[in-house]
């Protein structure tokens, strides 16, 4: 094994912290409801995710098309969604990243391997994410990052799983992902011919279900995860 890719959301960071600073700062700028917010950001979220599933949509326009379905819904003009993602990135706090997160990336380091991150964009670019796993010491463990906005693919597209192995010269068998989503990331992973790694919340351990692949109850599973895979 010579690289392991990680997924962001829900992986490295809380997707729900970030939601939850979004749907504040927005319900100011509009001066509604938060509730109302909320309700139109989860609505939305749930649109992109089937229509991801289905590789539907223009991937060159992923970050564009998230942002315009959301102000749609809510009957605003997007510069309010833009405005309020980058006063939610400014606020909020190290409740972000998640437990053992940091342990994780540090122990795929501690073995020499390659630390990439390839995440999905959905409201806000590639590029704040980036400036939240910088700011909170995480960038520090992290080799390079791949997002969707960037590489104009999302997952579980094979073109965003593939876009790191060239970069590092890897083959895919020599290369893990680890996400908490089944089917963009583990799923897709496979696809590309990657290992994969599923971030099951519900699983009680460590547990091949794949001939390439394994459910872990959380991130630092990643670290049994190549135990296994070397042997």
């Amino acid at each position: 094994m010579k690289l392991v890719s990680f997924d962001v959301w829900n992986t490295l960071l809380d997707i729900n912290v970030m939601l939850d600073a979004l749907a504040v700062e927005l319900s100011k700028l509009m001066g509604a409801c938060i509730i109302d917010v909320v309700e139109g950001i989860m609505l939305t979220r749930e649109r992109i995710k089937k229509l991801r599933a289905q590789e539907a949509g223009d991937p060159t326009r992923a970050l564009e098309e998230s942002q315009e379905m959301l102000a749609e819904l809510l009957g605003i003009d997007v510069e309010l969604v833009k405005r309020a993602v980058a006063r939610a990135v400014l606020k909020v706090g190290d409740e972000i990243v998640l437990p053992r997160a940091r342990e994780a990336l540090e122990g795929v380091k501690r073995r020499g391997l390659k630390v990439t991150v390839t995440g999905n964009v959905m409201f806000w670019p590639g590029s704040y994410t980036r400036l939240l796993l910088e700011r909170f010491g995480l960038m520090n463990y992290i080799d390079k990052t791949f997002f969707a906005d960037e590489v104009l693919a999302y997952k579980p597209m094979p073109e965003m799983f593939k876009k790191p192995l060239e970069i590092f010269n890897v083959k895919p068998d020599e290369a893990v992902h680890i996400g908490d989503t089944y089917a963009e990331d583990f799923e897709g992973a496979l696809r590309a011919g990657l290992w994969a790694v599923w971030i099951n919340s519900e699983a009680k351990e460590v547990r091949k279900i794949h001939e390439r692949g394994f459910e872990v109850p959380n991130v630092e599973g990643i670290l049994e995860a190549l135990e296994i895979i070397r042997d």
